[in-house]
């Protein structure tokens, strides 16, 4: 693959969306784990046409269902909300970007269903099921053209193509993206890519009607995964300078100010309207428009953060299992240089969400790869990448690019093999991992497996996850825990 050059035109665009096209026979369509509630909204509303979810939980792969059923079958008393319905926690914005593409195809099959074709119009059949996994593949693809195009704001091309493609394929975002699609994670990479190249092409000057769309987008990324609401820090910062600027050096100054606080106004306003799914949904299962279903705010570690081990932990640890991350977080702090405002925001949103994580109970995302929860972040870490990369011209102008390609390229085939592992249960998706038996992992064994998995993969995947299924399943019984406790 040849990169993209200083100043070509549209190169860099085409690889990546070559790559993108290349990559879908990856996509794994399957409803497992977190995603059976995710899901569950919109298979309720589109086949059953309420918010009962007793069905989609009965329906749930093996280790969802196991902890949740008595020795009948039935649902414990323990997984409903007071309000009798079950205790679904989950967001409801994923549903909320899935339903345009499942509504076309439900309607598809009812028609075809009326032709005479036999197509169970029940939200798992495979139509559904591959349009699912093919739209979240989509909206992330989406979320990395996003950051490309605000990375290429202040890089060279080449630069931010290769910041992409190394947040793409060397961070947790593949696993979201591809091998379980029914979770959150790459959805709230777009929404917040979404949000942050719009916040940027509207900085300069934002009518009211801007301010409005801003919070709009703003309300979606919350609704999708709560914790992006830290990313509301970004126009907080924005308007803070603002105001300070037009204090102390408007001639209209409290005209200036005036319009600041409508357009902000505006925003919040706008953004509680785009919330309302969120309320909603809260008020119908928990009889509550602010109960989340999470633990309370009082009841994390706020004073007690966890800051090394989100980092450096071998339970899942941001850095230990997806080491391109600490690149794009130097290049954070980098790309202060290059724009003050953008820089200093993308830095304080990253240490607030680094603060929130090491705060919540469940800090390690419990079944994860990598630190899942930093999903959410995929566009802040291609400008940070595509920062780093770029620092290295100052040190040696010819030999930065072959570096930050073999870099990039050493690092990329590093996740992979640490995800080949992770997926076929060579390291366990829970707790802690033997960090050292992983990395003799990545020589002495996974070239030997990796290609005839593949293959078994691609012609015969429903048999390999109901392997790995059952493998988890019996790790799941064989070391009983305590009830898991919630994670976004």
């Amino acid at each position: 693959m040849k990169l993209p050059r200083t100043g070509s035109s549209g190169s860099a665009k085409t690889i990546l969306i070559v790559l993108f096209l290349l990559s879908l026979p990856m996509v794994n369509p399957w409803v497992r784990g977190d995603g059976v509630g995710y899901y569950a909204y919109v298979r309720s509303l589109l086949i059953d046409h309420d918010l009962h979810f007793e069905n989609e939980w009965l329906a749930g792969n093996t280790t969802f269902v196991q902890p949740k059923v008595d020795e009948n079958g039935k649902l414990r008393p323990e997984f409903f909300a007071s309000t009798g319905r079950i205790d679904n926690h989950f967001t409801v914005g994923p549903a909320i970007l899935w339903a345009p593409f499942l509504l076309a195809v439900h309607g598809a099959v009812l028609g075809l269903d009326a032709l005479g074709a036999s197509i169970p119009a029940d939200g798992y059949s495979a139509p559904y099921l591959i349009t699912m996994a093919l739209a979240t593949a989509f909206y992330s693809f989406l979320g990395l053209w996003l950051a490309f195009q605000l990375a290429r704001n202040y890089f060279d091309e080449r630069w931010a193509f290769l910041g992409t493609l190394g947040i793409w394929l060397a961070s947790s975002l593949p696993v979201y993206m591809y091998f379980n699609p029914s979770w959150s994670h790459g959805h709230s990479a777009f929404v917040v890519a979404l949000f942050l190249w719009y916040w940027h092409r509207t900085r300069e000057g934002r009518s009211a009607l801007q301010w409005m769309a801003l919070g709009l987008l703003a309300g979606l990324m919350v609704n999708v995964y709560y914790p992006n609401a830290v990313l509301l820090l970004v126009p907080l910062v924005e308007s803070l300078r603002s105001y300070i600027r037009r204090l102390t050096g408007a001639p209209d100054r409290f005209a200036a100010v005036g319009r600041l606080l409508v357009g902000n106004g505006l925003f919040s306003l706008a953004a509680l309207v785009a919330l309302l799914p969120t309320f909603i949904t809260r008020k119908i299962i928990y009889g509550s428009l602010l109960t989340t279903g999470y633990p309370g705010v009082s009841e994390w570690n706020w004073t007690r953060p966890v800051f090394a081990e989100v980092l450096f932990s071998a339970n899942h640890g941001l850095l230990s299992w997806t080491p391109i991350l600490a690149l794009a977080i130097v290049g954070l702090f980098l790309l202060i240089r290059r724009d003050r405002m953008l820089g200093t925001c993308s830095v304080i949103a990253f240490l607030g969400f680094y603060y929130l994580i090491s705060s919540f109970l469940t800090w390690h995302g419990l079944s994860s790869y990598g630190n899942r929860f930093f999903v959410s972040l995929t566009p802040l870490f291609v400008l940070g990448l595509a920062a780093f990369l770029a620092s290295l011209e100052r040190f040696s102008p010819r030999a930065a690019m072959p570096l930050a390609a073999a870099a990039v390229l050493l690092l990329i085939l590093w996740n992979a093999g640490l995800m080949f592992q992770w997926g076929t249960q060579m390291i366990p998706a829970r707790g802690p991992i033997s960090l050292r038996q992983a990395a003799a992992n990545q020589f002495t064994v996974v070239p030997g497996r990796v290609f005839g998995s593949l293959r078994h993969y691609f012609v015969a995947r429903g048999q390999m996850m109901k392997g790995i299924e059952q493998q988890d399943a019996d790790k799941l019984r064989q070391a009983p825990q305590a009830q898991p406790e919630k994670t976004p």
